[in-house]
């Protein structure tokens, strides 16, 4: 055993020898303990903020000790949605946390699994790399781990080519979780002397309020950080969650028990909305602990002068989302609706279009299987779609409540109510359309029912991902790809403000070609198709082929109407099913308020400071602002208080006016530098 732990000091030696002389990465680990969902995203999102807001370049691991590849496979009830990143990563939905906050573009590698690391370890030692030597969880699983957060750590995330200060990594679970051993392991090689200024441990621990005691209670959160020092780490920082707010001599019990400091100990309680978090601490220098935890150098005085976004902003950001009165319902017409984390970024885009619709949100969330049937049940859940403003039917899987789902799109069609669907919302909208306008008995979707006619396949598989052949997990159509505009005179182009926009799409089923020219001469009009791009080694470089780039010069020209080129289009682009070219991308209803629908996924690139133009579309229709939007009103700004002394009551006072628009500065000064604004999103380059 002494040999065995002699060889493994001295490899993990020769391991932190080898590493480059130049500047390194410094890490920040956050863990959680008592219990999982305790808020450890927030937490790491946060803590980017603090950092990137005051010059600090900033990247985010998160890891997940669980065993499956990806997150591509899990129910919804699970873990919450799936996120998708531009490379088609299908990962945690805390990395959408992170992209959100910190306004940054993460890979597939920055979620780590231990699926993910048994297999790159497992074909190493296929490919022989090991020598022939016996591989085991330490050093060889460990010294993976943390050679793959060392290389990903380096990688530029904010669209510089500049390598990050500080890498953020969550680990995922709670400490004392036999999953995540293996990594504490891995981290622990930092806590030696030579290594010690390169990775500070951030705790996060819930103080629990039992209601037949009626106090607080920290032995839970003591027994986890035991646990973490047990395991060979040494908080440096304990995040104290709560409902209230942490009470002095509750602060000095917990520090005097965890063996801390009093400043160590910072207290994060239950807030209006998560953008006041950083603002929590940073009143309780977290920053300044950071920066004398990592040694990290002062950033320079014109590097701060320059930065379009500060925590000033922030602070405003937080403020303006608590100063709407006038509410807007929104109904969330879905199939995972008893936890509100299977719809995480639709939620947040609607309150991103919130923010800027000048609106104060409630979601009101409607089983669709309710709507299929009758009864008490069904009337309520009728009555909730009936008195919303607006409709959402976002993306899902398999033939639950999907009958439902059409019921609600044919009441918002039929009705004028401002309708979004997303994903399978966009299909079962045209499901709808065809069965009632077009007159097709017994039109679905091959995903529902396999034995449809030909005629009556509306939505069909597409051949290229068939799950038959290539299973399941990452076999989808994801990622970011191109979506081109057949015509400017749509409300969606308006809206976007561009010709050709990148979305993220994650879907296996598709709108068939076959009946589009019908559906359009009806008024369901394909305003943006998509087309058959191929992915290179290169994730952000793609190769569209010949036949599409042909197509896609056609549906430039302006000479040709709208529905010609919608007939050509899916002439030339195939059948859908042996010749697959053109996607149908997006649709609007001709001569209804605001009934659209999009393939792909317009939530997972919505900021707080650019809302995705469907969501804003929805939330300007459900609160009658669209066309006063279109005729030159502008969405309101988040105000920049230029004087150190300004306080919220002006910020308050501006934002409750019913004037004219007086919320501050243009919201251009306020974009963030390199986000996927409307319109000017990064595209991929083609070759």
């Amino acid at each position: 055993m002494v040999q065995f732990v002699d060889r493994w000091f001295l490899d993990s030696l020769r391991h932190d020898s080898e590493m480059p002389a130049e500047k390194r990465v410094k890490y920040i680990l956050v863990t959680g303990g008592v219990i999982s969902g305790v808020g450890k995203g927030i937490i790491s999102s946060s803590l980017g903020v603090l950092l990137k807001n005051n010059g600090y370049k900033v990247s985010a691991i998160k890891i997940d000790p669980y065993l499956n590849i990806d997150a591509g496979t899990f129910s919804p009830y699970e873990h919450g949605e799936v996120f998708v990143l531009d490379d088609g990563g299908e990962v945690d939905l805390d990395l959408g946390n992170y992209e959100r906050f910190l306004d940054i573009r993460l890979t597939r590698d920055n979620n780590i699994t231990t699926g993910k690391m048994f297999k790159h370890v497992m074909e190493r030692e296929r490919r022989g790399d090991y020598c022939g030597k016996t591989v085991q969880m330490i050093p060889h699983l460990t010294d993976a781990i943390v050679d793959w957060v060392e290389r990903v750590a380096q990688i530029p995330v904010d669209g510089t080519n500049e390598q990050p200060d500080v890498c953020i990594i969550e680990l995922g679970g709670t400490i004392g979780d036999i999953e995540g051993m293996t990594y504490l392991s891995a981290f622990e090689r930092f806590q030696r002397p030579t290594l010690k200024n390169h990775l500070m441990n951030v705790h996060v621990s819930l103080i629990l309020h039992p209601n037949a005691t009626g106090e607080p209670k920290t032995k839970p959160m003591q027994n986890s950080v035991r646990h973490l020092r047990a395991a060979g780490l040494v908080p440096d920082l304990l995040i104290c969650r709560s409902t209230e707010q942490l009470d002095p001599h509750l602060r000095e019990k917990i520090a005097r028990f965890g063996m801390m400091d009093l400043e160590q100990v910072v207290g994060v309680h239950d807030v209006s909305n998560i953008y006041k978090v950083p603002l929590l601490l940073q009143q309780q220098g977290v920053l300044e602990a950071i920066k004398h935890r990592l040694v990290l150098s002062e950033i320079n005085e014109n590097i701060r002068k320059e930065l379009k976004f500060t925590m000033k902003h922030w602070t405003n950001l937080s403020e303006l989302c608590d100063t709407f009165q006038q509410v807007v319902n929104i109904a969330l017409v879905g199939k995972y609706v008893k936890i509100a984390d299977a719809y995480a970024s639709v939620n947040k885009a609607l309150s991103h279009a919130a923010i800027h619709a000048k609106r104060k949100l409630k979601i009101i969330y409607v089983d669709s299987e309710l709507l299929e049937k009758t009864g008490e049940q069904s009337e309520a859940a009728w009555n909730q779609v009936k008195a919303a403003d607006g409709v959402i039917v976002p993306g899902g899987f398999d033939r639950r409540g999907v009958e439902g789902m059409i019921k609600c799109a044919e009441y918002c069609r039929k009705n004028n109510v401002p309708y979004l669907g997303v994903c399978l919302g966009m299909q079962v909208a045209a499901v709808e359309f065809a069965r009632n306008v077009l007159g097709i008995q017994g039109a679905n979707s091959t995903e529902f029912n396999a034995d449809l006619h030909e005629d009556q396949q509306i939505v069909i598989d597409m051949p290229e991902h068939n799950v038959e052949e290539k299973g399941l997990g990452g076999t989808m159509r994801l990622g970011r790809r191109s979506t081109v505009f057949l015509t400017d005179d749509c409300t969606l182009h308006r809206l976007y403000g561009a010709h050709t926009v990148e979305e993220r799409h994650r879907h296996r089923y598709e709108v068939n070609p076959r009946v589009v020219p019908q559906m359009a001469r009806k008024g369901f009009l394909f305003v943006g198709m998509g087309v058959d791009e191929q992915n290179t080694d290169i994730w952000d470089v793609k190769k569209r082929t010949d036949s599409s780039a042909e197509l896609m010069q056609m549906a430039d020209k302006a000479e040709i109407d709208l529905l010609h080129k919608i007939d050509d289009l899916c002439h030339r682009g195939g059948d859908g099913v042996t010749r697959p070219a053109v996607r149908m991308e997006m649709f609007e209803m001709k001569d209804h308020p605001y009934f659209v629908g999009a393939q792909f996924h317009p939530e997972y690139l919505s900021h707080p400071l650019t809302p995705s133009p469907p969501f804003f579309g929805l939330l300007l229709a459900a609160t009658g602002q669209l066309s006063s939007y279109f005729s030159g009103s502008r969405s309101p700004a988040l105000q920049v208080v230029e004087e150190e002394g300004s306080s919220s009551d002006s910020l308050l006072k501006s934002t409750s006016s019913n004037g004219s628009d007086q919320i501050g500065e243009i919201l251009d000064k306020l974009k963030l530098e390199g986000n996927a604004r409307p319109g000017t999103q990064r595209l991929a380059t083609f070759h």
